[in-house]
């Protein structure tokens, strides 16, 4: 404690005042846009001439959609057919977007392949982003507009709409699903299961709940995930789910050649492949690290410790242990940042340690260019501070175990909970 309280000391009262949070925060999300708009026009060709035309990440659920509703869903997983779908819906000569999703994800894009290509591109990203601002809001317990600034200025969240990529829907369901575990553990568990769309990102969510005896939702997890799969086996035929499977068997071989860069791996497994070290040595040190997670996660689920302190751990951990993770990916950081920012208003975070959520945060800019320029993992850097800031927090004991009249009394009161208060 004498360790933290003189390096607290070291930084001026109030350098992390709501009003300077919420400035430079505009600041932030303001540069973004512009930086945002100008990579769209570049890659559309209105600064200067393409050589070969571009599409967005969407373009592979569009397509597969596309096929899906022509009543050959299982083209999603061929491909040569799918990219002749991915074109047909873009330009001829895009660069080929992958699919190795679950057919019950081809239940969503079915869905929005009905519409045109651009306006299934605007309501996806925007249906996704006001449900994830939904969820954090409710997480950090605050009801103000102004809130919204820095959630928007967190760097993922334009990486997520401008690549057209689903991170925002994954991070949407992680945290109302958390939100909910300990007031609505049948709702949780089914909000837990609409993750087999992603099953990778539900890898520790059996190990939490059983851990801390959330068996309601555990048996609602299972059988969220089972319904939408059965219901996805009734609407495309086995034969999809034979091809999905074929399909993910063959993906490690794509995600460790290199023809997705290193540099956009978050975690261990891409950290190992960018400091020059083998796919076997990569693939060791990403299951002793799921293996460390899935401990930490259940000690601490076990010990029944405060719900921020909880559902931190669970996303950090699972953003660490996630065997295919790519920087978009970060918006589950979101989550594990707004429950610990939750548990500020009852623990109260040290100047110093807001300066290292700071620090992540700006980090979470471009951490493709960053480990070009610093020739390090900065990606997985992110992650590893994340997971050990939670750590941290456990560890020094201020993770007291929660009573419900605590957690519902901190729930009640959305405008105690400060993220930018000084210590108790």
């Amino acid at each position: 404690m004498a360790a933290s309280a003189s390096l607290s000391m070291r930084f001026p009262a109030g350098l992390f005042d709501p009003e300077r949070i919420r400035l430079c925060c505009g600041i932030l999300l303001a540069i973004e846009i512009s930086v945002f708009l100008f990579m769209a026009a570049g890659t559309h060709g209105l600064i200067v001439p393409l050589p070969k035309p571009t599409s967005t990440d969407f373009v592979s659920f569009y397509a597969a959609g596309r096929l899906a509703d022509a009543g050959t869903p299982e083209l999603a997983y061929d491909q040569a057919a799918h990219y002749a779908a991915e074109q047909r819906s873009t330009q001829v000569g895009i660069e080929y977007n992958f699919f190795y999703y679950p057919p019950t994800f081809l239940l969503l894009c079915a869905g929005i392949a009905h519409l045109p290509y651009i306006v299934a591109f605007l309501v996806f990203e925007t249906g996704t982003l006001l449900f994830y601002l939904l969820v954090a809001r409710h997480i950090l317990g605050d009801r103000y507009s102004a809130i919204l600034v820095p959630l928007l200025a967190f760097p993922p969240v334009l990486w997520t709409l401008g690549l057209g990529q689903n991170a925002l829907l994954t991070a949407g369901l992680f945290g109302s699903a958390t939100l909910l575990v300990d007031r609505r553990p049948a709702v949780a568990g089914v909000l837990f299961g609409a993750l087999c769309y992603k099953p990778h990102f539900a890898l520790l969510v059996p190990v939490a709940l059983a851990a801390g005896g959330h068996w309601r939702a555990f048996v609602a997890t299972f059988a969220s995930a089972a319904a939408l799969c059965l219901l996805s086996l009734s609407v495309f035929g086995w034969e999809v789910w034979r091809d999905y499977l074929a399909a993910a068997a063959a993906s490690p071989a794509v995600y460790q050649s290199g023809r997705i860069s290193f540099t956009g791996f978050i975690n261990p497994f891409g950290a190992v492949l960018l400091l020059g070290g083998t796919s076997t040595m990569a693939y060791w040190v990403q299951a002793v690290t799921i293996l460390a997670a899935a401990a930490f996660v259940a000690y601490v689920w076990r010990r029944g410790l405060s719900l921020p302190i909880r559902a931190a751990t669970l996303a950090a951990a699972t953003l660490a242990a996630l065997p295919v993770a790519l920087f978009y990916d970060l918006m589950l950081a979101a989550i594990a940042t707004a429950w610990l920012l939750r548990a500020d208003g009852r623990y109260r975070l040290a100047e110093w340690e807001k300066i290292v959520l700071a620090g992540l945060f700006l980090l979470t800019l471009n951490p493709r260019s960053f480990s070009e320029i610093l020739h390090l993992p900065t990606g997985p850097f992110v992650t590893l501070g994340f997971i050990t800031f939670v750590v941290m927090h456990v560890v020094r004991g201020k993770a007291t175990v929660a009573s419900p009249v605590d957690w519902e009394s901190v729930h009640q009161e959305p405008s105690s909970i400060q993220i930018t208060t000084g210590r108790q």
